[in-house]
C-alpha cells in the first residue's frame, strides 16, 4: 500500500499539489492522500483528493513528531512538530513498518510538497 503525503502553503493551488505528486512519482497505485490534521479539510487539498478519488488522512501532530524524516526544515519543524511534513505524514498514515520511496519533493512553483511512503504486507 501507498500513501502520498503532502505539505503546502495557504497559496498553493492543485496545480502546485498535482505537480508535487508527479515529482514524487506520480499518482498510480496510491491508497490516500495524508498531511497535518489542522490541513486536511483544506479545499485544495480536498478538490485533488476528489480528483484522484483518493481518502485523505488527517495526522495528528503528535504522530508528525514521532517520524523520522530525511529532509528537515526549521520552518515546518516549528509548525509541526517534524522535519518534513509531506515525509512525515506519508509514513505516520501507513504506521510501522512503513518507508519512504525517497525524500520529499518540491512543487516547481514551491507551493507543495510530496512524498510517498510504502507499507508491504508481510507474506
Amino acid at each position: 500500500m501507498r500513501v502520498a503525503g503532502l505539505g503546502f502553503r495557504a497559496g498553493a493551488t492543485p496545480a502546485s499539489l498535482r505537480a508535487a505528486i508527479r515529482a514524487a512519482g506520480g499518482s498510480d497505485g496510491l491508497a490516500a492522500l495524508a498531511t497535518a490534521a489542522a490541513k486536511a479539510e483544506a479545499p485544495v487539498l480536498r478538490a485533488v483528493a476528489a480528483e484522484l478519488g483518493l481518502p485523505v488522512r488527517a495526522v495528528a501532530p503528535a504522530a508528525l513528531a514521532a517520524q523520522p524524516t530525511l529532509t528537515a526544515s526549521p520552518r515546518v519543524a516549528a509548525l509541526h512538530g517534524a522535519g518534513s511534513l509531506a515525509e512525515a505524514a506519508a509514513l505516520a498514515a501507513l504506521g510501522p513498518g512503513a518507508r519512504l520511496l525517497a525524500a520529499r519533493s518540491v512543487a516547481p512553483d514551491g507551493m507543495a510538497t510530496a512524498a510517498i511512503a510504502e507499507l508491504t504486507e508481510s507474506p
